[in-house]
């Protein structure tokens, strides 16, 4: 696992970069941060516990940025659908940054992935799944065994310690990136 100055330095360099090179013919009205998970399942925190810390770091700062899911006020797949729907008839042209735990191989647990696409959310453990966002954020918190009892078993069992520094990295870097912008 890289440590947590690499894992920081690589996840500011990374979201900076997909930030900052969005192409769309109009400005966004909003940038939405849709931090979904449950509080429930350890693995599965990690997108609240981000809403959480990013309440707090852009309180009050950024008229046109808000945060969705927070461990008081959860997005997950029970009402993911109509927070998207409510995103988008709410917002004019939101860009929506999707942020959830992830499962992959062994030696990317603890790296923190960003890409220009989007989230398919509850893939892990063979639900429906939606996707949704401009911007995906993944926090790889455990293994992915490639069978949903084995999954969501491993997201019970993922060390609390490993989803904190990914959520406080993960949230600390956002916030550095976009008091700049």
């Amino acid at each position: 696992m890289l440590g947590n100055d690499d894992v920081y330095n690589q996840f500011v360099n990374d979201f900076s970069t997909k930030i900052y090179n969005l192409k769309n013919d109009e400005p966004f009205s909003d940038y939405i941060f849709l931090c979904v998970g449950s509080d429930k399942i350890t693995g599965d925190a990690f997108g609240p516990l981000v809403g959480n810390r990013l309440n707090k770091l852009l309180k009050n700062m950024y008229h046109n940025i808000r945060v969705i899911g927070t461990l008081e006020n959860p997005v997950s797949a029970r009402n993911l659908y109509k927070e998207v729907q409510n995103i988008y008839n709410t917002y004019e042209n939101p860009c929506v940054i999707a942020i959830d735990a992830a499962l992959s191989k062994q030696e990317d647990i603890g790296k923190i992935i960003v890409t220009n696409s989007k989230m398919k959310f509850a893939k892990a453990i063979n639900n429906k799944f939606l996707e949704v966002g401009d911007i995906s954020i993944k926090g790889v918190v455990a293994r992915d065994y490639k069978l949903s009892r084995h999954n969501f078993s491993g997201l019970q069992n993922t060390s609390l310690n490993i989803v904190m520094k990914l959520a406080n990295i993960t949230a600390d870097g956002i916030y550095d990136v976009i008091k700049y912008r």
